[in-house]
């Protein structure tokens, strides 16, 4: 097992990292900071995704739901600089779930058709990307 200043050094210069892994890093620096801004600007988030007016315990669990999406994204993009290749492959696995999910939350009105729409298009984007980028690298391997 590696010490912790070498497994730093490698989250800093991330060498030998395959292309797959680099869109699972790409992803999670994105989800990482929608998850800060919703974090630091709820208010501004709920007005652009035209939520609806959010008292103040609302705003404090939409910041609790950034602070999570924030620590979400965070192991999506240290995982993918630092190349580890099962946490890609568990991506493929988990993030094809997401749109059918966000489709019953939507149709059961718990979800604002904005955010359903803004979550479920970034889902299949990066998965097919990854899965696209994944396959190539295999074909390449073979």
């Amino acid at each position: 097992m590696s010490s912790f200043g070498e497994m730093f050094g490698k989250l800093l210069h991330a060498t030998g990292q395959s292309r797959a892994a680099k869109t699972v890093e790409i992803y999670g620096w994105l989800i990482f900071a929608e998850g800060i801004l919703i974090f630091l600007f709820p208010e501004h988030v709920a007005l652009l995704l035209r939520f609806g007016p959010l008292d103040h315990d609302g705003l404090m669990f939409f910041r609790l739901a950034g602070l999570l999406a924030a620590g979400i994204g965070m192991l999506y993009f240290v995982s993918g600089r630092m190349n580890a290749e099962g946490f890609v492959f568990a991506t493929l696995l988990d993030r094809p779930l997401v749109p059918p999910i966000i489709a019953v939350l939507w149709y059961s009105g718990k979800l604002p058709g904005s955010l359903a729409l803004l979550f479920a298009v970034q889902e299949l984007v990066s998965f097919s990307g990854t899965l696209l980028t994944w396959r190539a690298e295999l074909r390449r391997m073979l």
